[in-house]
């Protein structure tokens, strides 16, 4: 099994953990603080070694020139063993988006990184196909993973692959605004980066969800437009007014510690 001394997570609102409740107990509504599958990565690590370091610099709402503007260099400068950079889902969401233009910038980023002698580890997206507004741009988004893989492949890169993990296409697995996943869906994100990692991990990536009944189309119908009301309406004036969920916040955790903070 590999040690890793030090991990330092990039990206957006899916790695700075939300929709996970922390063990502060913070609610969606609030800023934070959120668990999440890299909070959950990093106690692994740290549970194999007393002087594990760990630094989250992922904020909500970030697009890829944000991330790789602002975060990577930080990473670069901290020079830890592994760095997590998942990006692009923001961007992918806004229309007219380009996926061969993301794909060079996150390629450049990833050069960056390697050449630290980090290990990287990059994700694909979950298939949008079961998201009535996303499946539209699935095509978007498939092109786009494509190119993650490739760049996983051409720089020898960790791959985690959420295109595959079936359990996460159940709604169960995510939260109300059906954007962030919830508490057991960061849990099988932090299974399979952990298989992938080949560390050891209670948790299994491959849930199997019990059957439930299914909904009647009316209460369908009704769900489908508070969704609209309470979540992709604000979420479209945010996009309209130049503004984000992110704006103002800083990361969670911007410097690399001792993990669970210590003495």
């Amino acid at each position: 099994m590999v040690g890793y001394r030090s991990f330092v997570a990039l990206g957006d609102s899916f790695t700075e953990g939300l929709n996970d409740p922390g063990p502060a107990g913070a609610h969606p509504a609030e800023a934070g603080p959120y668990r999440g599958w890299a909070d959950r990565v990093a106690e692994r690590l740290a549970a194999l070694d007393p002087e594990f370091r760990y630094a989250n610099l992922a904020v909500r709402g970030r697009l890829i020139d944000q991330i790789v503007e602002h975060q990577v260099p930080r990473a670069v400068a901290m020079r830890p063993d592994l760095v997590s950079l998942c990006a692009g889902g923001n961007d992918l969401l806004r229309p007219g988006s380009d996926p061969d233009r993301m794909a060079k910038k996150l390629a450049g980023a990833v050069r960056d990184l390697r050449v630290t002698g980090a290990e990287v580890l990059l994700f694909t997206g979950v298939d949008p196909r079961d998201t009535p507004i996303m499946r539209r741009a699935r095509g978007t988004f498939a092109i786009f993973y494509m190119h993650v893989r490739s760049i996983a492949d051409l720089y020898g890169c960790h791959l985690v692959d959420q295109w595959s993990m079936q359990g996460l296409r159940d709604w169960r697995a995510w939260s109300d605004d059906r954007l962030h996943m919830n508490e057991e869906g960061h849990r099988m994100v932090a299974a399979k980066v952990c298989d992938v990692l080949g560390i050891e991990c209670d948790d299994d990536w491959r849930r199997v969800w019990p059957p439930r009944e299914r909904a009647a189309s009316g209460v369908r119908r009704r769900e489908d437009a508070q969704w609209v009301r309470e979540h992709l309406g604000p979420w479209v004036v945010r996009r309209l007014r130049g503004r984000s969920s992110g704006d103002g916040l800083a990361p969670k955790r911007p410097d690399l510690g001792r993990f669970p903070d210590r003495d």
